[in-house]
């Protein structure tokens, strides 16, 4: 979204574009999790309970997707979202290359789309200002103003981002454990993730007048943008319910629901 803020009235027009599209996006995914909820909340025969009709019964369904020798422990909520969720200590205790391919990937992908929900925050904060006539605005809520204070932090995340991804690609080539067990949600989710990320550094590069030096013209900026924008919502937001990326909200409520711990 950061693109596209505060650049000139000319880009409006996709702007409306990208919001079409982010409504359209956040529309597959509510249905998306509400097939999946509706199929876990209905059970299977392999719980040994009788199919519930709700899905409420969801909750249940985590505690069954834990190993049959897991143990519910007594973690608080707080301790098993920091250190079960947030840190991923499961994993250190695996592999560490593991975990700080996993930690960089999240704590990169998730920076980048709290940035970007806020500078969208700020967009529509200055287009409903603006529309109810208002024309000054505090200096951090000028979107031009924002997108440059965002410009830093952006880059840093990117870069985290990036080094997870490569790391996870190297994994999946050149460690043979690893290798035999990809499967095609594993090829797509780091395809997708890779096409994201190349195409966020491209389209910024292009706005700078900075990508390789090839010092491509201003106009394409918007076209670069609109594609990133575009394939991020439908892979990062649309897909998620359809995809391995469900583990990203599965696994941390199992985890709190059997308190954390193996």
């Amino acid at each position: 979204m950061e693109y596209f803020a505060g650049v000139s009235d000319a880009l409006r027009l996709t702007f409306v574009q990208v919001m079409i599209m982010a409504n359209l996006s956040i529309g597959i995914f509510i249905i998306g999790m509400y097939i999946n909820l509706k199929k876990w909340g209905m059970g299977s025969t392999g719980y040994g309970d009788a199919p519930s009709k709700s899905i409420l019964a969801f909750p249940k369904m985590l505690m069954y997707q834990m190993s049959e020798h897991a143990h519910v422990h007594n973690q608080s909520v707080l301790e098993t979202f920091v250190l079960d969720i947030v840190f991923q200590r499961r994993i250190l205790r695996r592999s560490p290359l593991r975990w700080f391919m996993h930690f960089t990937i999240f704590v990169g992908w998730s920076s980048l789309c709290i940035m970007s929900i806020a500078m969208f925050a700020v967009e529509m904060i200055h287009m409903i200002g603006e529309a109810a006539g208002i024309h000054e605005f505090p200096t951090l809520l000028t979107p031009i103003y924002f997108r440059e204070f965002l410009s830093l932090p952006n880059d840093v995340f990117s870069y985290i981002l990036l080094v997870g991804i490569i790391i996870a690609i190297y994994r999946r080539l050149f460690v043979v454990k690893a290798r035999e067990a990809t499967i095609a949600y594993d090829s797509i989710l780091l395809i997708g993730l890779t096409i994201i990320t190349v195409t966020g550094f491209v389209a910024d590069g292009i706005r700078n007048g900075t990508f390789w030096g090839l010092g491509l013209h201003y106009e394409y900026a918007p076209p670069a943008a609109l594609f990133h924008v575009v394939i991020s919502l439908l892979f990062c937001i649309a897909y998620i319910p359809f995809s391995k990326y469900i583990h990203m909200i599965a696994i941390p409520l199992a985890l709190l629901a059997n308190k954390g711990g193996e």
